[in-house]
């Protein structure tokens, strides 16, 4: 298939699954493809199990999670992979992001982690980025993969109660106030996944 009738098919589509049990990136990527006059619906809203992200990547998991969903609901599926990586870490959490929150989902126990281990590295480097890898899956399997970046420092304590994840202790490149601290408009203009998503309406929408 061309890419031309992929990005058809995709414009055309009906309805976008959105491969994520996770309410805040639901919120958030529902935000984005607004614009565009997109139907979607998450993965839980439609009752379909989330698979294990065995994948070392985060194109690897986005797209496990994105052709699962696809394949179950037999739809269009928006799968997203997304995780800090912390310099003086080795690049950690990374994919493991979610995960250091433990079964739970509690990211303050997730920043203690990241802010326990670079304690003990003894580094001072505070330098990090968040990723997100979008992964956009036809039915049968066929997509287009898009990553976004943006580039920042820790900070501790947390600051800020907007937004999730790692947001309170992450301030943008040219920036002073944490994610958590802005506004939803704010952080949209400038997190790493409105920058996958850039790319991905260029690629879809664009002429």
């Amino acid at each position: 298939m061309d890419v031309v009738t992929i990005k058809r098919l995709f414009r055309e589509a009906p309805l976008w699954v959105l491969a994520s049990h996770n309410a805040g990136k639901i919120k958030e990527i529902a935000d984005l493809v607004a614009p565009f006059s997109i139907k979607v619906k998450g993965a839980g809203e439609m009752g379909l199990e989330e698979p294990e992200e065995t994948e070392k990547t985060f194109s690897g998991n986005a797209l496990l999670k994105a052709r699962a969903a696809a394949k179950a609901s037999g739809a269009v599926a928006l799968a997203d992979d997304s995780g800090l990586e912390v310099t003086a870490l080795g690049g950690e959490p990374g994919v493991y992001s979610a995960r250091w929150a433990g079964p739970e989902k509690d990211f303050r126990l997730a920043m203690e982690t990241v802010e326990a281990k670079l304690a003990a590295s003894g580094s001072t480097d505070r330098s990090a980025r968040f990723v997100c890898v979008l992964a956009l899956v036809d039915p049968d399997g066929t997509g287009l993969v898009f990553e976004g970046e943006v580039k920042g420092d820790l900070v501790w304590p947390p600051r800020g109660d907007q937004g999730f994840g790692y947001d309170p202790v992450f301030v943008a490149r040219g920036e002073t106030r944490t994610f958590a601290e802005m506004g939803t408009a704010e952080k949209k203009a400038l997190s790493h996944r409105a920058d996958a998503f850039r790319k991905l309406t260029d690629t879809v929408f664009g002429a």
